[in-house]
């Protein structure tokens, strides 16, 4: 397993002014990542350097925003005001995850506005929905990952984060580190972050200097 990126949501009326205040603060440009109709979900991506990205997603007045995990649990850190949502780990096969967690992976699109269609498999956000510091899981079956989309020019050097490593790590199967790889992990206890658990904060990495995204 691998981080593959990072999820950041707000609503549909401030998506565009998040994106571009992110942008900025980065000096990245954001693409447009289309909708996921099976989720009622919108997002655009920011490529990052290491095969990683950053999403910004929103949720959409659609049927399948109250009906999917995933929609679920967009619309619910966007009525809390939005922010970090959870952070998604990467692997060639799901199956051994299918089994430790006793449910089948569902399946993802989104066509993107030039026409390319993005497919994958994830599993565990229904996990996320009910506690912020677990990951879900990633499984793509196309080739145009989003962290190629656009040039990066900025990368994930640290993650604020607030939760029980123990626990993360049964969940996972392995330690946080190692399955983040590089990326240093700044633990933080729950009960300074208002017993709030999840991702505090992300550092990056950019042409200007680092910068600490909360």
């Amino acid at each position: 397993m691998r981080l593959d990126h990072v999820s950041y949501v707000t609503s549909h009326e401030q998506l565009s002014d998040t994106v571009q205040r992110l942008g900025s603060t980065l000096g990245t440009t954001f693409v447009d990542g289309g909708i996921h109709p099976r989720f009622g979900t919108r997002n655009f991506t920011a490529p990052l350097h290491n095969g990683h990205y950053l999403e910004v997603v929103c949720p959409l007045d659609h049927p399948a925003t109250d009906s999917s995990p995933f929609g679920k649990a967009v619309s619910k850190r966007a009525n809390e005001g939005g922010g970090w949502l959870t952070w998604v780990l990467s692997t060639d096969d799901l199956a051994p995850i299918e089994a430790r967690i006793g449910r089948s992976a569902a399946e993802g699109h989104r066509r993107k506005p030039d026409g390319t269609d993005l497919r994958w498999k994830q599993i565990g956000v229904s996990d996320v929905l009910q506690d912020k510091q677990l990951p879900f899981f990633i499984e793509w079956l196309t080739t145009d990952h989003p962290s190629k989309d656009g040039v990066a020019t900025a990368s994930i050097t640290k993650v604020e984060f607030a939760g029980d490593k123990e626990k993360i790590k049964e969940y996972a199967g392995e330690e946080v580190s190692d399955a983040i790889g590089d990326v240093e992990v700044i633990w933080v206890d729950p009960a300074t972050n208002d017993g709030d658990t999840g991702i505090v904060a992300v550092y990056l990495q950019t042409p200007s200097g680092e910068v600490r995204v909360d």
